[in-house]
């Protein structure tokens, strides 16, 4: 059973057109030695079926901007809907699967295939890096798993269209492409949660369970440390220390987060300007908000709503 990476290191950047009529196409590109995407557009009168049968342990994120697909794990019989506007990171270590595109007036899909030897090259020695979690996952015997579903995010967006693009570049667009994937890899993995309730005690996790709800509901204008650990029957001191060992992130850096995640959201939107994104997510001065943005994603706000 052949590759479905071309596994060779003499050349890089290789386009093949699967489907083109006029508009619509389905295009592959092999950016290099274990990365590949596919940019898909379709005006469908009947369902578009991609299959992938092969032995390769892979990540793949799948990304639906318009339209509809369905993923079918023929190994185990099962079948994951894909909704629009949403991003998928599914980990696989053998592939007999039909990647369905549904018949829509246009369907616009994304998807990027991860080697499993393509991560090995960034493992670390921290257990809890999301990369360590994902090499560990696809050394299992395992057709199909969802690891994490969100909304599609501006910034998602935009380096979707960076990585794309890069064909039209003259010069070095293998590395331009395999550049902007792995910012796009290192965003889409820093969304997943390897909370592990195993690690901590039945208390902590109920504390610091009780911060993070309140604090997910309140981000825009949230407690004190001190207000918030009164709320969760404990001390500053002790709240903090909870919160840190169970979520690996101090308070104000998961506010922050979650803060610049919404906002992330909000670009998409074109009736929101810049300045009221900062104040809806808790900002009250677009220069600071747009510098920790900045600072967080390596792109300013303005860039990404120009962008979209």
């Amino acid at each position: 059973m052949d590759s479905f990476f071309f596994n060779i290191t003499d050349r890089c950047y290789q386009l093949t057109t699967v489907f083109k009529q006029g508009e619509q196409h389905i295009t592959r590109a092999d950016i290099s030695n274990g990365l590949v995407f596919f940019d898909i557009a379709l005006a469908l009168r009947e369902h578009k079926v991609l299959a992938l049968k092969n032995l390769d342990r892979m990540n793949f994120i799948v990304s639906v901007r318009q339209g509809k697909c369905v993923i079918k794990d023929n190994i185990n019989q099962q079948s994951t809907r894909l909704s629009e506007n949403n991003t998928y990171l599914f980990a696989t270590s053998r592939q007999d699967m039909e990647i369905t595109i549904e018949r829509s007036q246009m369907a616009q899909v994304f998807i990027l295939f991860i080697g499993d030897f393509f991560i090995k090259r960034y493992l670390t020695d921290n257990e809890n890096e999301p990369i360590n979690f994902l090499y560990r996952k696809l050394q299992q015997e395992l057709s199909l798993e969802l690891i994490n579903e969100t909304p599609t995010d501006a910034l998602s967006l935009y380096l979707i269209e960076k990585i794309v693009n890069a064909k039209n570049n003259e010069k070095m667009n293998s590395i331009i492409s395999e550049h902007r994937a792995i910012e796009y890899m290192i965003h889409r993995f820093s969304l997943i949660d390897l909370h592990n309730p195993t690690e901590h005690t039945p208390e902590q996790i109920d504390i610091a369970g009780q911060a993070k709800n309140i604090i997910l509901k309140n981000y825009h204008c949230p407690p004190s440390v001190k207000e918030l650990a009164s709320l969760c029957g404990t001390n500053d001191f002790k709240l903090k220390k909870i919160f840190k060992k169970v979520y690996q992130t101090t308070i104000y850096a998961y506010i922050q987060k979650l803060r610049l995640e919404k906002a992330n959201l909000l670009l998409r939107e074109s009736f929101y300007s810049v300045a009221e994104i900062a104040l809806d997510v808790g900002y009250k001065h677009q220069g600071h908000f747009s510098a920790i943005f900045f600072k967080a994603y390596g792109v300013y706000p303005k860039d990404l709503k120009n962008s979209l």
